[in-house]
């Protein structure tokens, strides 16, 4: 009789535990492991600012899969080179960082970009709804924060299941939080 009181009293710990768990993760109570102000060093310095911030660059112009993929996807250098085929220089000055996108370009090379915006590999988000649903208010500043001002990009937003579930849950956006939404 009493192991079996015990056990109860053991399997109701363990679900209210589990169930707070969820609850803190979901209203943003703890972030455990999040990558917030995550900055990797890359191997070619790429400003923002300066292409989406001063030239008003589109982000869809160089993430062109963000509107129809799940990944946004990082630009082959035949998009960067649409620019820099004759944009060469750097207030008036040859730039080594150009030279390397050229030379790279030329041989048929790609440039390894570091992964900014990291998310558990349980969690599947998909670009695609987001940017074709949202795209006149929703922008991508929303997750990623004021990209077009940051010289080196940073990962602004924690993306915790927290911080996601409170933008599905306003009315207006009238989105899912079923769990099956994000984890498949």
């Amino acid at each position: 009789m009493a192991k079996k009181v015990l056990g109860g009293l053991l399997s109701l710990c363990v679900i209210g535990g589990l169930t707070l768990a969820v609850y803190l993760l979901i209203n943003n109570k703890i972030a455990v492991g999040y990558n917030n102000d995550y900055e990797p060093t890359q191997p070619i310095p790429y400003s923002h600012a300066l292409h989406a911030g001063k030239l008003k660059i589109d982000c869809q112009y160089c993430h062109t899969t963000a509107s129809v993929s799940r990944h946004a996807s990082i630009p082959p250098l035949n998009v960067c080179m649409n620019c820099h085929m004759s944009v060469r220089q750097v207030n008036g000055k040859d730039s080594p960082h150009i030279a390397k996108l050229v030379e790279d370009y030329e041989k048929g090379e790609s440039i390894q970009w570091a992964k900014v915006h990291l998310l558990p590999d349980h969690v599947k988000f998909n670009h695609a709804p987001h940017v074709k649903r949202f795209n006149s208010e929703f922008q991508c500043q929303t997750c990623h924060g004021q990209i077009q001002e940051m010289e080196v990009v940073k990962q602004q937003s924690s993306l915790s299941m927290g911080w996601c579930v409170n933008c599905h849950r306003q009315p207006e956006n009238n989105a899912s939080i079923n769990c099956g939404t994000c984890h498949y």
